[in-house]
């Protein structure tokens, strides 16, 4: 009898395992409107050759910050027919020296290599990113010349985009962060998933979803 309950165990072990690993994979997802994701008003995508990725992310959320990693191993992995782009929350006025450090680096050309470490420096740091001074200070920390970055952050060509961002956050009815918008129509979110480990997984469904359709 205890032999059999030591079976029975193992057995039961073996299926919740399959099972939780059945359920993290993204094709197991079950898309449910209103509830995983939600439609927006259809929004221009840049290519429409391509299906459109767009990361509406803020440095200051701790969310975005534990999404980051599995966004970036997911974003290097997307085939060629999906494009991947970043766009900064602006909610509030608050929000924009944290966007003008990411179009910054945009225009500087190190927004691949520095990315993670603004990241870094908010949450593990405590980097006060509303200071220029301080973030000129960090950008020459990391190789970047300091005048160049002051010059750049303070340009016109920067200031343009953080109001486009600021737009695009009220077109693409962004009310939280992270969220993730599929080709100008479809959006989730961690607040909708209640997971952030699901954010991906429900993207990848519903770019599955568009080359369906």
């Amino acid at each position: 009898m205890t032999r059999c309950r030591q079976w029975l165990a193992l057995l039961l072990g073996l299926v919740a395992a399959v099972a939780a690993q059945a359920q993290s994979a993204p094709g197991s997802v079950t898309l449910s409107e209103g509830k995983n994701y939600r439609l927006i008003p259809q929004q221009p995508v840049a290519d429409p050759g391509r299906i459109e990725v767009i990361d509406f992310f803020f440095y200051g959320c701790p969310f975005c910050n534990e999404l980051r990693p599995m966004l970036e191993r997911w974003r290097k992995a997307l085939p060629a027919d999906v494009v991947f782009r970043r766009t900064p929350t602006v909610r509030r006025d608050t929000w924009v020296p944290l966007a003008k450090t990411y179009y910054t680096l945009e225009l500087l050309g190190e927004a691949e290599r520095l990315h993670e470490e603004v990241y870094k420096g908010y949450h593990d740091e405590e980097l006060s990113m509303s200071r220029p001074e301080v973030m000129a200070d960090w950008a020459q920390r990391h190789g970047v010349d300091r005048d160049r970055w002051l010059s750049t952050y303070n340009s016109e060509e920067v200031t343009r985009l953080v109001e486009q961002a600021r737009r695009m956050t009220q077109d693409y009815d962004i009310q939280g962060t992270p969220s993730v918008v599929i080709n100008g129509r479809y959006l989730t979110s961690s607040g909708m998933t209640d997971d952030v480990k699901l954010v991906v997984p429900v993207a990848e469904q519903l770019i599955r979803m568009v080359r369906e359709k």
